[in-house]
């Protein structure tokens, strides 16, 4: 385990002393980054699929403009969508760092003024501009008549769809992300907690495997990654044990279909 932020040079001084290499003579910077790279992603997806908190992000913890899907559109588009005839700025956009998406929810968008002389705050949190309302997701959009509400949500083909509402939405994506950046030099911060082991001995096992050949190092190096990943997923579940949480209790929608 590691402190919050490490280097990506940091990382790749360990897995060339991982590759009996300190002096980095043959795994260097440049010939490493690729492989360190893989190994960020695979981290980022283990840790997502697994359902770690540190996945977990609100939208309106992105930036304190919120997402507001404006009177009659339906869509929030991914950030590199482009239609012909219409500005960027035309369709509402998703974070760029979003994997999977968990919960969305509305409510009515209204002009925030800050008193002069304030400082900046997450106008999108602030409840004096009214509670939000979870919306519910659907398997294919619907054709419904307008209201005050997106009504529901679908997410397909990259876009997330909604039934056009008779005012402008404001609305929030809670959202499992792509935690960790990747790295552009050795100079790049990786600021996931915990990683850094993981990191170190992933990166030295895909470089020992397909650069230096060598299947055997490769495989102790890989263990040694994957005890790593196992002991960041159960950290992360114990500080999960403090949420309450409500079950069913057993077998009881089998009794409600039964009729008992």
């Amino acid at each position: 385990m590691s402190t919050t932020a490490v280097s990506a040079g940091q990382i790749m001084d360990r897995v060339a002393n991982l590759l009996n290499d300190p002096s980095r003579t043959d795994y260097t910077y440049t010939v490493q980054l690729p492989y360190l790279n893989m190994a960020i992603e695979q981290y980022s997806d283990l840790m997502a699929e697994a359902n770690a908190p540190l996945t977990n992000l609100t939208s309106y913890h992105m930036s304190l403009e919120p997402i507001v899907v404006k009177v009659g559109q339906n869509y929030i588009v991914y950030p590199e969508y482009e239609q012909p005839g219409f500005p960027t700025t035309f369709w509402a956009r998703y974070p760029s760092d979003l994997v999977e998406i968990q919960e969305i929810e509305e409510r009515p968008h209204v002009q925030k003024t800050p008193p002069v002389g304030t400082p900046p705050i997450l106008w999108a949190e602030d409840p004096k501009y009214g509670m939000y309302t979870k919306l519910p997701r659907v398997e294919f959009s619907e054709v419904r008549p307008p209201t005050n509400s997106l009504q529901y949500w679908n997410f397909s083909n990259s876009i997330i769809r909604f039934n056009p509402a008779n005012i402008d939405m404001e609305v929030v994506i809670k959202y499992i992300y792509q935690g960790i950046p990747y790295a552009a030099n050795e100079n790049s911060l990786i600021n996931m907690i915990g990683s850094r082991t993981y990191l170190s001995y992933k990166t030295a096992a895909l470089c020992a495997m397909f650069i230096g050949e060598n299947e055997s190092r490769a495989a102790i190096l890989e263990a040694e990654a994957e005890k790593s990943v196992d002991r960041s997923i159960a950290i992360g579940n114990k500080g999960k044990q403090q949420i309450v949480t409500r079950h069913k209790p057993f077998r009881a929608a089998y009794k409600m279909r039964g009729g008992f």
